[in-house]
């Protein structure tokens, strides 16, 4: 189905990063899907996976509230933020991004201590590698995308990709408190 032009909006990122100086990893997604924008936070669709991949990986309790994800990512030495900051786009889908314009990863990356960086998904990493990936002093890796649209990936086999990319060779718990 072809889109016209007139079903897509201009939208800039409605909510900041969710970093600290201790974080030392950054996932990034692409750009806030509508519920997330009318949530203000990340991975708001309730069929999103991301909250559950992320709790499985941490061997921690899903966590509900906007402020228990806030405490999750910050305890975690997790920085969540998106490769675009602003996009022509038809609802939610990250396939109709035109004129994008990425956010400023420097910010990030000079007040905390990332060292590594994973992408949510091909989509994302596809618009890291175009806008961001020479502004970044290390690669990034993708991971298979959370999202309710990649229903190829279980839950379990996501948790499973994800856990062996951000604990590699991790067999038990005890890094886990550390990322």
């Amino acid at each position: 189905m072809k889109i016209k032009n007139d079903e897509y909006r201009l939208l800039t990122h409605p909510f900041e990063p969710l970093y600290d100086e201790d974080s030392n990893i950054l996932i990034l997604g692409s750009f806030p899907s509508v519920k997330s924008r009318e949530q203000q936070f990340f991975y708001g669709h309730p069929q999103n996976r991301f909250w559950k991949v992320t709790a499985a990986v941490f061997k921690a309790e899903v966590p509900k509230t906007i402020e228990e994800k806030r405490t999750f990512i910050l305890q975690h030495h997790i920085a969540l933020w998106d490769v675009i900051y602003s996009c022509r786009i038809v609802g939610s889908s990250d396939a109709s991004i035109r004129d994008a314009v990425p956010t400023d990863l420097r910010r990030i990356i000079d007040n905390s201590k990332v060292s590594r960086v994973f992408v949510n998904g091909k989509t994302a990493y596809d618009l890291y590698m175009k806008y961001q990936a020479k502004q970044i002093p290390f690669p990034a890796e993708v991971l298979p995308s959370t999202s309710p649209a990649n229903a190829a990936w279980s839950l379990e086999r996501l948790t499973e990709a994800w856990r062996g990319a951000i604990f590699p060779g991790d067999t038990g718990l005890k890094q886990r408190k550390h990322v």
